[in-house]
This record gives structure tokens, C-alpha cells and sequence, in this order.
């Protein structure tokens, strides 16, 4: 488990260019919003836990389970709050290749969680589905791409962050694995946006309008959506 936030990590130009090759749209059939929205099967996810990462993983997801039970009656500023500190508590950040052995694997939150360690992308997509599970309207959240000017070189990285949305016009809270507080997207002047998705759709930069058709997905957003599905996030 890591008590301070990840160290920021460095990209290199092929590492960008997987990432932008990876958010090509794909025309898919047959998802609506829902898969993002989390409806839980907790024995076939403890079934899929067990399996694929033992007892440590289990543990793991145990922890997961009691933070949504804490949470649930909890108001909207404590669940963003505790949502976002404990996954940037309990993942390490490393890189794709260190984990999954592939230059850019999205994690399903139970992948997350098992590792016990993520990219950006992973503790992003682990942050929306625990706030969706939390009862938060899909239309308020979006996952965010972004380049990030991290450290005194200012070089820009290819970045993830989550954003709440208050209104659909309204300037973001942003979540974040490399700063341990909640900030509004204002105040983060290192972080420039490129497009930001959900469960319904895909805006350009900081557009109000979606540019995307609902059941138009992101490639890897969509095995994201498969493999939850398998392991239990849609249950009943």
C-alpha cells in the first residue's frame, strides 16, 4: 500500500502514441450506459478475486466492500473525497509494462485492486466505477485525457484524471493520483484537456457537446466493460 501519492511518471513519444492509438472510436452495438453503472454480484466477484489474485486480492476487495458500505449514506463531497484517497492510499502507481506486461492495458477495478498497483488510467476508471456504485448521476462524471507539464521541465505527459461535473457547462473537480487533494480544474493550470468520456459519451476538449453517438465506445473502454461484466459488476 503507498501512503503518499505516486511519484509523477515520465511518457515517452511511444507511449503517447499507444494511448492516442487506443482511443480510437469503435461503432459498438448493444452497450448503453449501464455497464459503467456498476450493479454488484459480490460472490462471483469474490469467485473472480480469489481465483485470479488469492487472498491478499481478496483482502483487498473486502476493503473495497466496507468503503461502500461506509459510504453509502455519506454526502457527495465525503464520498469524492474518501473514493479518491483511498485508491491513491491503497495502488501503487506503475507502469503498464511492469504489470500486465503490455505497453497499455486499461484495469478493471478488481484487476486494480488485486495488483495493488495502476497507471492513471486504472486508478480513473477504478475512482468512476466505485462513484457510480455510490450512486453518482453517470452524466456528472468523465473520465479525463489530458497533458499533463509535470515537474520543472514542464514537458507535457499524456495523463488521466476524473472529473465531477456539478453541471454539464460547469468547470470540473478534478481526482487525481498525482495530487492528494481535490482541486477544481481551474486551478490546475498544468493539466490541458484533450476529450473526456463516460458511459454515454465523448467530448472534445472542454465542449459542452458530446461528439460521440451513445453506443459509439472507446476500444479499450469496451474490454474494460467486458471483463467487468465476467468478473461479477453485473450481477442480477
Amino acid at each position: 500500500m503507498a501512503d503518499t501519492p505516486p511519484h509523477p511518471h515520465a511518457l515517452d513519444r511511444r507511449r503517447c502514441l499507444t494511448l492516442l492509438g487506443g482511443l480510437a472510436l469503435s461503432a459498438l452495438t448493444g452497450l448503453g450506459p449501464a455497464p459503467a453503472a456498476a450493479r454488484l454480484d459480490r460472490a462471483r466477484l469474490r469467485d473472480s478475486m480469489q481465483r485470479e489474485f488469492g487472498a491478499e486480492g481478496r483482502r483487498a476487495l473486502e476493503a473495497w466492500f466496507a468503503l461502500l458500505e461506509r459510504l453509502r449514506d455519506a454526502d457527495l463531497r465525503t464520498r469524492l473525497r474518501e473514493v479518491n484517497a483511498f485508491f491513491n492510499r491503497r495502488v501503487r502507481w506503475l507502469e503498464d509494462i511492469d504489470i500486465w506486461r503490455q505497453e497499455d492495458y486499461w484495469a478493471t477495478p478488481l484487476e486494480t485492486l488485486g495488483r495493488g498497483a495502476g497507471d492513471c488510467e486504472d486508478y480513473t476508471i477504478a475512482k468512476y466505477v466505485t462513484l457510480r456504485e455510490l450512486g453518482v448521476a453517470e452524466a456528472r462524471l468523465r473520465l479525463i485525457y489530458v497533458k499533463a507539464r509535470i515537474g520543472r521541465s514542464r514537458i507535457s505527459q499524456a495523463h488521466m484524471v476524473l472529473g465531477y461535473y456539478a453541471t454539464p457547462g460547469a468547470v470540473p473537480l478534478v481526482l487525481d493520483n498525482l495530487v492528494p487533494t481535490i482541486t477544481s480544474a481551474d486551478e490546475r493550470t498544468d493539466l490541458d484537456p484533450v476529450f473526456s468520456f463516460n458511459g454515454s459519451g465523448l467530448w472534445a476538449g472542454g465542449s459542452t457537446r458530446s461528439r460521440a453517438d451513445p453506443v459509439a465506445r472507446l476500444s479499450r473502454w469496451r474490454s474494460v466493460i467486458d471483463r467487468m461484466r465476467r468478473q461479477g459488476f453485473q450481477g442480477g
